[in-house]
């Protein structure tokens, strides 16, 4: 059964850095587009970042542009997300999720991916 599974969250401290990992069995996540999304608490769940099978097409929220990272090794058939001056406001469970139906897009839509890990907590603190 495929599974997509994020790790890496944590306890930071406002203006620090979390990296976090997205990897897959039994799919071969090198082949998809591959976003991120988060949900805070009592919040819908909001777009983050996106990235295409060959890196060549991503995409990121408002939000979080110049601050967070999305890349991805496909030797390693895994997609990080580099968080960098992280605020309070970034405090959610962040998933991964994977869009088996496309390689060249990055879609910001929840509705586009079909492969959902379980989240990663990232709290940051004031």
């Amino acid at each position: 059964q495929a599974q997509v599974a994020e790790s890496g969250g944590g306890l930071v401290q406002a203006g620090g850095s979390l990296r976090l990992s997205c990897a897959a069995s039994g799919l071969t996540l090198s082949r998809y587009s591959v976003g991120w999304f988060r949900q805070a608490p009592g919040k819908e769940s909001e777009f983050v970042a996106a990235i295409s099978r060959s890196g060549g097409y991503i995409r990121y929220a408002d939000s979080v542009k110049g601050r967070f990272t999305i890349l991805r090794d496909n030797s390693q058939n895994t997609v990080y997300l580099q968080m960098n001056s992280l605020k309070p406001e970034d405090t959610a469970v962040y998933y991964c999720a994977a869009d088996t139906g496309s390689s060249y897009s990055a879609s910001y839509l929840r509705s586009d991916y079909d492969y959902w890990g379980q989240g990663t907590q990232v709290t940051v603190s004031s």
